[in-house]
């Protein structure tokens, strides 16, 4: 990474090094940090907004804390670009998101500095308490265990879960909230707006800091005397703030709220309460994309804005009129058409409006449409609860966030056989984000699942016609899956027409071998076919199968290829071959689709190669059964 010769970052590897500069030094290192972050994302797509937005903390916290001994857990890792600069990977940091480069998020099979994964947000608290107990457990009481929670993660309820353990177990942990008002878009509920009015007097903090250090010093603070003065902490607290304060209430020592980009300030606040026993909360005011004024002005857009000029701060978007529409945004702009004929439709998202497209429809029906904040499992029985009594909701999730929720989808939506139609986005490879973001796992997952209707549209008019079908009428829970990304069709309009449930079609005439896929990689598996002269049949849908096809398959072809996006144990190569045994039939059959393993991250060209979903390998696979 170029930095400037004479700054200080050139000078640090690792946090020991930057712990070598005086306090007065660090906001030099947080503006060339912050610099170096805008000048590589402008080039090199990722997260910027968020990592801007935590560079004083990141800063503070290695400047503190003896990491790696101590450890720091981020929630939301798209937070943490400053924390990988500051941890001996600056000089890799250009190989961010790319093929055999540094992970999207913090790993710690990347480095020892990484405690933990934090793809998806929510889970800091329940990690780095799990943390502290195994330090004092193992005798390492001098470790220090920080969670970074933020970035709209504390409307996660494992986030509640993980405070309400955090309450009743012994234990020194600090949480730091990194409160920002912000998710991807603009964070909702009732936490945003309690954390919005929550203040407290600042003489009372600093009378507190004070008294507390001082008890503490002296040997006076013992648990019994610490839960009175608590107690008594709290209700004065209460008088001045004329609010009850949350975390004070749940026995957390709470602190702030503090400017979290007053660098010097955060030093000082952080040696204070590092040494205090017992778990502690100190809340940040931080700007998603502070110090950049393009993010300062446009949070979710600079969220991951891709490539832009750092200078001028114009974003380099490609507006070609040829190119075909991205699946999300045909699903928005379908999803408003429908909502316009069917007044029972609803639209429900987990913090992912924009994401999603449905902004499409949260833009024209205000009182229709459901931001429920992170918090995935909510999302799904919310939208099983309005289903039950007789609206029909289409809940957007992105795939691999449904993951937790599919308790949710089981017992409170299929259980009940509920009319929800689940839009699960970026299903399959998603490509830079890497393993945290592949929707590798719903078709296995939730082909085991009675009463759902599952499918997957190979181009934009199939998911306009599967999601016409999704609403009418005498459906149960209905699953429509789509990859990130464009599509095939430029034209991607079309009327609305109902598809029979269960029906796939067969596209391309064949000898020998039959080529079984679902969903968009069929594009992929037609070129090939087309090329080696096998037939193609789109199945549109893994469950219920299209059992006229699969008989037609069994009888003209021995040899069958099938094709997926996702893990193939358990997919619908899984599928065919249950069905082909369940009904005495005895093909070949070559199954494709991802490993049984986590995929890394790279574009999603080069990890369709990788695991053999790509034309080529599909061609391949065809050839070597001939």
């Amino acid at each position: 990474m170029d930095t400037q010769d004479n700054g200080l970052l050139t000078q640090i590897q690792y946090p020991e090094d930057l712990r070598r500069l005086s306090v007065d030094q660090l906001p030099q290192v947080c503006q060339e940090l912050r610099e170096d972050i805008v000048k590589e994302l402008s080039v090199n797509p990722g997260h910027l907004a968020s990592s801007l937005g935590v560079v004083e903390i990141t800063v503070a916290l290695h400047y503190v804390y003896n990491t790696p001994e101590d450890r720091i857990v981020w929630d939301v890792g798209h937070q943490a670009y400053g924390h990988k600069i500051l941890t001996g990977r600056r000089e890799q940091f250009c190989t961010n998101r790319k093929l055999g480069g540094i992970r999207p998020f913090p790993s710690p099979f990347e480095s020892e500095y990484d405690t933990f994964a934090c793809g998806h947000a929510s889970n800091s608290i329940s990690a780095a308490l799990g943390m502290a107990v195994a330090a004092q457990l193992e005798g390492k009481d001098s470790r220090h265990v920080v969670a970074v929670i933020g970035d709209g993660a504390m409307s996660g309820g494992l986030a509640f879960e993980g405070l309400n353990n955090v309450s009743s177990s012994p234990n020194n942990l600090l949480i730091i909230l990194n409160d920002n008002n912000m998710s991807i878009d603009r964070s909702v509920g009732g936490m945003k707006q309690y954390l919005l009015g929550l203040n407290t007097n600042k003489t009372y903090n600093a009378v507190k800091f004070r008294i507390t250090r001082w008890l503490y010093n002296k040997g006076m603070m013992n648990d019994d005397r610490k839960k009175g003065i608590q107690r008594l902490s709290n209700a004065i607290k209460s008088a001045i703030a004329q609010q009850q304060n949350i975390f004070d209430g749940m026995d957390i020592r709470y602190f702030g709220p503090f400017d979290g980009h007053n660098i010097k300030e955060l030093v000082r606040i952080l040696r204070a309460i590092k040494d205090m026993h017992g778990p502690k909360l100190l809340h940040l005011h931080t700007q998603k994309g502070h110090g950049y004024a393009p993010a300062e002005k446009d949070v979710t857009i600079w969220h991951a804005p891709g490539k832009f000029d750092p200078e001028t701060g114009e974003r380099i978007v490609d507006h070609d009129p040829n190119k075909p529409q991205k699946f999300q945004d045909v699903f928005g702009h379908t999803l408003l058409e429908l909502a316009e004929q069917n007044p029972k439709i609803v639209g429900v998202t987990p913090a992912m409006p924009t994401g999603c497209s449905m902004n499409i429809m949260m833009k024209a029906m205000p009182e229709r449409t459901f931001d429920v904040g992170i918090a995935e499992g909510h999302a799904v029985t919310f939208s099983g609860g309005m289903a039950k009594d007789g609206l029909l909701p289409f809940c957007n999730i992105y795939s691999a966030f449904s993951q937790r929720a599919f308790d949710n989808i089981i017992h409170d939506v299929a259980l009940l056989n509920l009319h929800v139609v689940f839009c699960l986005d970026r299903a399959g490879l998603v490509g830079e984000d890497g393993p945290t973001h592949h929707g590798a796992f719903d078709m296995a997952a939730l082909r085991t699942i009675p009463n759902l209707t599952i499918c997957s549209p190979m181009d934009e008019h199939e998911l306009r016609k599967l999601m016409y079908t999704a609403q009418l009428p005498g459906q149960g829970p209905f699953i429509i899956r789509y990859p990130r990304g464009g599509g095939v069709l430029v034209n991607w309009r079309c009327p609305f027409e109902e598809i029979k449930v269960g029906t796939g079609r067969k596209i391309h005439e064949g000898k020998e071998v039959a080529v079984l896929s679902i969903g968009a990689i069929g594009n992929n598996a037609l070129a090939a076919a087309e090329a080696t002269g096998a037939a193609h049949y789109d199945m549109r849908f893994l469950k219920p199968l299209d059992e006229d096809i699969l008989h037609e398959v069994a009888r003209k072809f021995q040899k069958i290829v099938t094709v997926e996006n996702g893990v193939k144990n358990g997919g619908l190569g899984s599928a065919v071959m249950e069905w082909m045994c369940d009904h005495d039939y005895h093909p070949t059959i070559k199954r494709l689709g991802m490993p049984d393993e986590f995929v890394e991250h790279g574009t999603v060209a080069e990890l369709q190669q990788i695991v053999g979903i790509d034309t080529e390998s599909i061609k391949k696979a065809i050839l070597e059964l001939l």
